[in-house]
């Protein structure tokens, strides 16, 4: 389900936020939660739940599983060589099993600017290629909380986008391109959350 974004949320305060977003343009956002029992969680994962293991399995089934196939495939057409995006993850073997780690860079579309055990964040909007303020820009980040007490694995995607360059009156998305944004999201949280149940 989707639930609001809190204007005191962490991510609006993290260093990737604050540098590519320097005149502090509206931002359109939207977060989505899915709860799961940790019953259902594979035991291996929740085993090095403190390493950061399974929200590390998170995101490789966001990224490598089908709910990303069509847009890596695409992207994949467009942008993959053997110059400048050969260092890149393309491959669904390579997005399966990448760990993630800050600088890791996605289909020229995506690099993570942030990760812990419980939260793995990446910049989206454009290509990694391009490092400075850009004209359209955002932050997608994938986390992960456990809940003991409630014995649920609460999973969240949070989007934040904003225009990078210049001032804006509003945000960068009308309220159309937000909701199948939010049908996106919600497929790619199904496939996220097929990589870590059983």
């Amino acid at each position: 389900k989707f639930v609001p974004l809190s204007p005191t949320d962490a991510i609006f305060t993290s260093p990737a936020y604050l540098r590519n977003n320097p005149n502090k343009n509206p931002a359109s956002q939207d977060l989505c939660v899915r709860r799961v029992p940790l019953s259902k969680i594979k035991p291996h994962l929740l085993e090095k739940e403190a390493e950061g293991k399974l929200t590390e399995a998170f995101c490789q089934g966001l990224w490598s599983g089908l709910g990303y196939a069509y847009q890596r495939h695409y992207l994949s057409k467009k942008y993959q060589n053997t110059t400048t995006t050969a260092h890149q993850l393309w491959t669904r073997p390579e997005l399966a099993t990448s760990t993630y780690e800050p600088g890791t860079q996605i289909t020229d579309h995506f690099e993570v600017v942030s990760k812990t055990p419980e939260s793995i964040v990446v910049r989206c909007g454009g290509s990694p290629l391009e490092q400075g303020v850009r004209a359209s820009d955002g932050l997608f980040e994938m986390g992960v909380q456990i809940k003991k007490d409630e014995g649920v694995a609460e999973f969240r995607l949070k989007s934040v986008f904003y225009k990078g360059l210049g001032n804006a009156d509003g945000p960068p998305m009308p309220p159309h391109v937000l909701f199948a944004h939010k049908l996106y999201t919600k497929l790619w949280m199904e496939t996220a959350v097929g990589n870590v149940v059983m």
